[in-house]
Order: structure tokens, then sequence, then C-alpha cells
């Protein structure tokens, strides 16, 4: 049984999870690399010193990942292989769990992410702020984000300002003339939402909500403080390379470069002249995003591309394997270092940056980061869950966890009437963005 109704097709109005109940939510991880289906049970939780904004313990109870087929940098390229690929994660998660899944919450990479703020001002005429003031200020900065191309996937406050005093958290009964507010606003071009729904209903199920990757990766693999304090997480994936920059709570920026583990693997299949899957296997085993001088002296064997039985493996130093990789991975954390810096939220990630994703796990990897990026760094997993299998606790499986805590945080967001998912993307027959839409049939 799903959390959300399907009854409804009204805009996502949403909601906090019912503090009283358990709920059963079941997510869509569809990466370059891989899809991860899991379904979770969330059950209310007291009030705790650890992950304090946490409302629900989230167990794991069902989970199925497939090698991606039919995606490439994040874009669906081949429609039927990846239908069939979710098909069998979300068979592998259900048998697990013992139970059926009718829709999911899904993450998004494709469709160009944009992060935008927007600022909307109205007239209080030195009354007090009421619960209507602020619901007008916050239609007015969502009704600009509109665009007939793109929809709009999160939009936050991330502030108020009271008679141009800035930096207010919660400006509700405080007396003023004007009263403003900053919105961020993620948005994604519509087509590719499109289709990304299409394929998850080709395979006979419906969308809940869709989620940007970096907001998801983000709430699994950052602590309270550092998402208080400002702080970028960096999802390295397959084909994709997501940051996300949060502070005071809140996801405040948002961004994404075309750029992945697997550019380092192809980039290994060419160097060596060797086949893509044993290039993969050379980059795990053998390659470290450090150069180290004992490496020239070691070789290692290269298997030959051809089929020929004939044709023998090569020996090459294992130095010459880490400086390709090195060289891919300099130039992904520099556009990822640029990328930051021309956001103008520099200042607000300050020192702290957290990896994750599966692409984070290269040997000497950190290290090059802390150099590059010139900040404190550590590789982050996801945490607060319980019942994930062993395989399934590295920070590969962030996005999928993000997703899965994601509904805790849903009732922070917005939306201008028109703005929805569900308006914007295909009038009333569309499925998408009912995550929350349980507000008005479950409780």
């Amino acid at each position: 049984m799903s959390l959300f109704s399907s009854s409804h097709f009204g805009l996502p109005r949403l909601k906090p999870l019912s503090s009283k109940r358990s709920h059963i939510v079941s997510v869509l991880d569809i990466g370059s690399t891989k899809v991860v289906c899991m379904i979770g049970r969330l059950t209310p939780r007291e009030e705790s010193q650890v992950l304090p904004n946490r409302t629900h313990n989230i167990e794991i109870i069902g989970i199925g990942h497939q090698r991606s087929r039919g995606i490439k940098t994040g874009v669906i390229a081949d429609l039927d292989a990846l239908e069939n690929v979710v098909r069998l994660s979300v068979d592998a998660a259900e048998r697990m769990a013992g139970l059926t899944v009718d829709s999911l919450i899904v993450n998004v990479s494709a469709g160009r992410l944009g992060s935008d703020i927007y600022t909307a001002t109205i007239d209080l005429g030195g009354q007090e702020v009421e619960s209507n003031d602020l619901k007008k200020v916050l239609a007015a900065a969502c009704q600009q984000s509109l665009r007939q191309d793109r929809a709009v996937l999160h939009s936050l406050a991330t502030g108020y300002s009271l008679d141009g005093e800035r930096g207010i958290r919660d400006p509700l009964a405080m007396f003023g003339d004007s009263l403003g507010v900053d919105m961020h606003v993620v948005t994604a071009e519509r087509a590719a939402l499109r289709n990304l729904e299409l394929c998850i209903n080709r395979a006979h199920l419906s969308v809940e909500g869709m989620v940007a990757t970096p907001y998801a990766s983000g709430l699994a693999a950052l602590v309270d403080d550092e998402v208080e304090l400002g702080c970028a997480a960096i999802d390295m994936g397959g084909g994709t390379t997501t940051i996300s920059v949060f502070a005071e709570g809140k996801l405040v920026h948002t961004d994404a470069v075309s750029l992945g583990g697997h550019h380092v693997t192809t980039d290994l299949a060419r160097g060596l002249s060797t086949r893509i899957e044993d290039a993969e296997r050379l980059k795990v085993v053998h390659a470290s995003a450090l150069a180290n001088s004992s490496e020239e002296r070691e070789l290692i064997s290269i298997p030959p591309i051809g089929e020929d039985e004939r044709d023998q493996p090569t020996q090459v130093p294992r130095a010459l394997v880490s400086r390709i990789v090195k060289a891919r991975i300099e130039e992904t954390l520099e556009l990822i270092r640029d990328r930051i810096q021309r956001s103008g939220f520099s200042p607000i990630v300050g020192k702290r940056v957290v990896l994750t994703g599966g692409a984070s796990q290269l040997t000497g990897l950190p290290d090059v980061a802390r150099r590059i990026l010139a900040r404190n760094v550590r590789i982050g997993r996801p945490m607060g869950v319980s019942g994930l299998p062993t395989a399934a606790k590295g920070p590969a499986f962030s996005t999928a966890v993000g997703l899965m805590i994601y509904p805790q945080v849903a009732d922070m967001e917005t939306h201008a009437a028109g703005s929805g998912l569900l308006s914007s993307l295909g009038g009333n027959n569309s499925r998408i963005g009912r995550v929350g839409q349980w507000l008005k049939e479950s409780f």
C-alpha cells in the first residue's frame, strides 16, 4: 500500500508524513551505472540528538539493483532497454520485501537541471505578518519561475526579509512595511521528465514524485551541522557529477557536469587498448588518483581487445594507469571548483565538501580533491538507515537513500498554482508530482 494516493489529480501540496503512523515508501534511483529500487518502512521516531531533523526511522525491507542499460550521462538513450532494467530492479525489491509496488519516488539527473533564486516582495502597510502574507509572497516568487519549456522540481524559501533587513528565518507575527522572500527553484526540461515518466509507466508503475539527484544525495550524505553551517555535496556518478549546496538547513543551489566515473573507464579502455569491462576492473583494482613513484616499477597485465587467442596480454607500469585516471579526475574536480566559484555560493560552502556517489570510491580521490578544491573533504556514505545489505552501505547508494529520506523534508517546499509538475507535464492525466497527495486522502 503506497503512502500517497493516486485518485486525486491536484497540485502537489507537500505535507509532513504523519508523525503517528508508519508508511511504506518505494524509490527508484536511475543512474548511468546502475538502477536501484528500494522499499522502506518509515516508522515515527522520537526527537533525537542524532540526525535531529529526521521525523521517521527508515528500515530498508527490499532492495534490487541492476546494471544500467539504455541511459547515457543521465539521459535516456534506449527506452526499451531502460524499461527492462527498471522492471528487473523493482521485481527483485518486491520479492525481498514481500509486497507489490505501484508507484515510486524517482530521481532526476537529465533535463539540464536549472537552479535559480527568485525574489519577491509584498506590501504589509505596517501590519504584522500573517500566514496569508507568507503564502502571498511565496506565490509571487514561484510565479516568476514559470516557463513553458521547463517544469519546477523543487521550490524552497531560503530566507525572508522585513523592510530590507535580510536573514530572517520566520517572520510570522513580526511587524513591518514590506515582506520579501528569496526562493530557490530547481527546474528541469519537461521533455526529459516526460520520457522518464513514460519509461516508468511502461513498466506498469506510476511516478509518485521526482527529486533532483543532487538534492537526494545531499540529504543522505550530509550531517546536520554541515547542512546548517553550509556545505557542498558532490555526487560523482557514472555519467554525471552533481553538486548541491546546503545552508541553514536548506538546499540553496544545485549544478551538474556531464563527467563521471564512466569517462575514466573509457579513457583507460582507449589509452590501454582494452575492453570497457577490463578497463573498469583495472580502475577498481589498480587505479589511484594519486601518482606514486613505486608504481613505475610495478607492472600490470592488460587483457587484449581482440578475440584472437594468439593475442598476448601487454604489460604496462601501474603508474600509466594512474596517470590516465589522474588526468580525468583532475579535470572533473577543476570543473567542479570553477562551477562552485562561478555560482556565487563559494563563501557559503566555506571549507566543507562531502564527496559521495560510486566514483568517489577511487583510491586517493579525497587527497586530490583537497588539493584542487582547497577545502576539507570527506567521503559521505548514506546515514541513518537500517536494513541495508553491506554491499549497499557505500557512497554509490546515497541517491537511493536520499530519495527515501525526501518525504520527511517535502513539506519545506512551496508550489504556486500552475507550477506543479502535474500541470506542467501533461495536464490532468499525468501522474507526476503526487508526493504529498497523501494529505487529503490518508489523514
